[in-house]
């Protein structure tokens, strides 16, 4: 699966040391420049601009190519990435900002952020969910607590699931 990545899922996965889920979740991940300059910026987190100075192999970096006026209301990060997204027919955006997100889904892509990855990654048996969302949390990342728990029951869910088909 092509997948092309906003920088905010990619700064937490690395901050919560999740971004290893990403190369056996999906077969490439690509983003653009301008969220290969976000990574970078001085006020990132010293981990993720660490981790974008020596990108993993998996990683592959491309430039938009293009403008789109109509997205201008966003930062150019999620602009670069609707537009590769679009250009690379990939099938799926990660992305957690809002306006971003409704952006994309309103030109008919699929989309899902940090959390989406994370749960993911645990149906998948790659990682412990809440483990993975204790680390977030301790971040400064946002999530509604009624979203938190309902990943956290969907995860009791299928583990209790599994349990009973052994």
């Amino acid at each position: 699966m092509l997948v092309v990545a906003d920088a905010s899922p990619l700064h937490y996965l690395v901050l919560i040391e999740a971004d290893g889920t990403l190369p056996a979740l999906f077969d490439r991940l690509v983003i653009p420049q301008a969220v290969a300059g976000e990574l970078q910026h001085p006020r990132t987190p010293p981990a993720v601009r660490a981790w974008m100075a020596a990108p993993p192999v998996w990683l592959d970096i491309r430039d938009a190519g293009r403008t789109d006026a109509t997205l201008a209301h966003l930062d150019l990060g999620e602009q670069e990435a609707i537009l590769l997204m679009l250009d690379l027919h990939a099938e799926l955006l990660l992305m957690d900002e809002w306006e971003g997100r409704r952006e994309a889904v309103r030109r008919g892509l699929t989309v899902t952020g940090t959390l989406g990855v994370l749960e993911r990654a645990a149906v998948r048996g790659l990682a412990d969910l809440p483990t993975l969302l204790t680390r977030l949390q301790a971040t400064n990342f946002y999530a509604p607590a009624g979203l938190i728990r309902d990943l956290l029951a969907r995860d009791a869910a299928r583990k209790r699931q599994g349990e009973g088909s052994r």
